[in-house]
């Protein structure tokens, strides 16, 4: 074998790490791994920053921020401590979700032993999530009143759409009819912050948390900002059982966006849901969308909104990519709404 089949270029080398290249070019630009160059000048990554480049992916899935995987692999250890108490908290609510499962079972192979059939709906319970969360309800202006059903609801959905799509509608009516949810609108900062630094001053343990999440985020490379603070004060607040936020990279620099993201990623499969509604690609990052995340597309000709899965050649993909922008260009954009002249 040539010795140069043993190097991948980026694209390879992010698809058998199951990351994105644009998480490749992070770990590069904060100095965690040094892919080799070709004669070209090209990045190739051989076994060793191969090796490398896994021991970071694996240490983000636990929920280290990029400033803690460098501590870590620098030998101070002590930070894994809370990540792995955390993910062992999750292994072991996984483990009690599948004891409830295989009781389950037991009791149905029992009941068809004795010559009973299961129950009407216990083998789709069986076979489907613990929790089934689901909302119908009929579509607000501009669409028809056309019923729109969403099952199987991840821990992050994106809304997106183009200008004057009714993506803004679609999140409010997913807030009023999901039991429990709150609607988080644009006005969360337009004082300055002031109503979220009082917030946290009145709720000690709300501030904790959002010190918390910042201190995550400001290691990732965010900056602090009213928006920012406003923001986390209403995504760590208690009580919501969903979440639904409007314009979420609203006065947030590619750098926040960018770690905000991996924080709510973070979160794991069993977070409450969060909708955001984005037109950033920061945000909404096609080659980064996992399993426990979804894209809802209000089309721009206000045909119902659409489940779009995230890989070239799906249908509605191409439209979710031209949605998308740079967060540069979103910033230039903010505010701008379309503008729909009255009927003659």
């Amino acid at each position: 074998m040539n010795a140069s089949a043993q190097f991948l270029n980026p694209s390879e080398a992010a698809r058998r790490l199951g990351v994105s290249a644009k998480a490749l070019r992070l770990y590069e630009q904060r100095g965690l791994v040094a892919p080799v160059r070709t004669a070209a000048g090209w990045r190739a990554y051989g076994p060793g920053e191969m090796a490398r480049a896994a021991e970071i992916a694996a240490l983000r899935a636990l929920g280290l921020s990029l400033a803690q995987v460098a501590r870590v692999l620098g030998g101070d250890a002590q930070g894994l401590e809370p990540a792995l108490a955390a993910h062992q908290a999750a292994l072991e609510g996984q483990a009690r979700r599948i004891a409830g499962a295989i009781e389950k079972v037991r009791g149905l192979r029992a009941d068809l032993a004795l010559g009973q059939a299961p129950a009407a709906g216990d083998l789709a319970r069986l076979v489907g999530p613990a929790a089934d969360l689901r909302v119908a309800f009929e579509l607000p202006w501009p669409w028809g009143g056309e019923t729109f059903e969403l099952r199987d609801i991840r821990a992050l959905n994106y809304i997106i759409g183009p200008l004057g799509s009714g993506k803004t509608r679609l999140a409010q009516r997913l807030a009023e009819t999901l039991p429990g949810a709150a609607f988080v609108g644009l006005e969360r900062a337009t004082d300055g912050g002031a109503a979220a630094r009082a917030r946290l001053d009145a709720d000690p343990a709300l501030k904790a948390r959002v010190d918390r999440a910042m201190a995550w985020l400001v290691e990732d490379g965010a900056a602090v900002s009213d928006d920012l603070v406003a923001l986390l004060a209403e995504l760590e607040a208690e009580g919501p059982a969903a979440q639904v936020v409007d314009m979420v990279e609203q006065g947030l620099d590619q750098a926040a966006q960018e770690a905000l993201i991996a924080h709510l990623r973070r979160r794991g499969p069993d977070a409450r849901p969060l909708f955001l509604v984005t037109r950033s690609c920061a945000i909404l990052d096609l080659a980064a969308v996992g399993a426990d995340e979804a894209i809802i597309l209000c089309p721009a000709n206000h045909s119902p909104p659409t489940r779009v899965a995230p890989y070239p050649g799906a249908p509605g993909y191409e439209a979710v990519a031209t949605c998308l922008a740079s967060p540069q260009v979103r910033a230039r954009t903010q505010g701008v709404i379309a503008w729909r002249p009255p009927a003659a």
